[in-house]
């Protein structure tokens, strides 16, 4: 809705956000819009690109904190089978907050609402990696420009790399990044203004979505235990 929002702001023609159900822990990879025309300056582009990720996160940090809240603290029972969930640096912080260090064999059970910024969490991540027509890709074309393609193609093969470290999280997150790879090229689509200069407040909020990328990312977001 963020994203959508601002396209009205800027006047470039949009879709309402279309729900895309599947099959996972969340039951969603989230919502698409489709944008029908060319993004008329890089400035417009910044603004467009991370107002998804800055109004999920808005949302979800109140929502980790009272879910976290909510949550409580139990023995892991001996060998206990099933997933294990990765914790970004501000899930950890939540925690730390909440109930201070956990002693050993024990865990948080997390709250409904803990579990739904949890995928808050990661969702903002994958958002944010900096790829093709991801949000994290128009911010990065948005600063760099052309110099976009290569770190597309680049954060494609870290993405290939991390499938060896887990699996589970991540194959089917970049198997679809290499179809988009395949299919739309790794090169931005072009901007109408494409040499007019961003201004210093938006270079800010790009070191703030960096930052945002780092406290939500996990390289293992989900583990089977052994």
């Amino acid at each position: 809705m963020g994203h959508y929002l601002m396209c009205r702001r800027y006047d470039v023609d949009a879709t309402l956000p279309f729900f895309l159900p599947f099959p996972s822990l969340a039951g969603t990879l989230g919502a698409v819009i489709k944008i029908r025309e060319p993004f008329p300056t890089r400035n417009a582009l910044f603004d467009i690109a991370i107002g998804g990720p800055i109004g999920g996160f808005v949302v979800l940090v109140p929502l980790l904190f009272w879910g976290m809240h909510m949550s409580n603290v139990l023995p892991v029972p001996p060998n206990m089978d099933g997933l294990s969930l990765g914790e970004p640096l501000l899930f950890k912080l939540a925690s730390w907050v909440t109930f201070g260090r956990l002693a050993d064999g024990f865990s948080v059970n997390l709250h409904p609402i803990a579990l739904a910024a949890w995928i808050g969490l990661l969702a903002t991540a994958w958002n944010l990696l900096p790829f093709g027509q991801f949000d994290g890709g128009h911010l990065v074309h948005a600063v760099f420009g052309e110099v976009s393609k290569e770190i597309t193609l680049v954060t494609a093969g870290f993405c290939v790399g991390i499938c060896f470290v887990s699996p589970l999280s991540w194959v089917v997150m970049t198997s679809m990044m290499l179809v988009m790879l395949y299919v739309f090229g790794p090169r931005h689509p072009p901007v109408m203004s494409d040499y007019e200069p961003l201004s210093p407040g938006r270079r800010a909020l790009a070191l703030f979505a960096l930052v945002m990328l780092v406290i939500c990312f996990s390289p293992a977001p989900i583990a089977r235990l052994r």
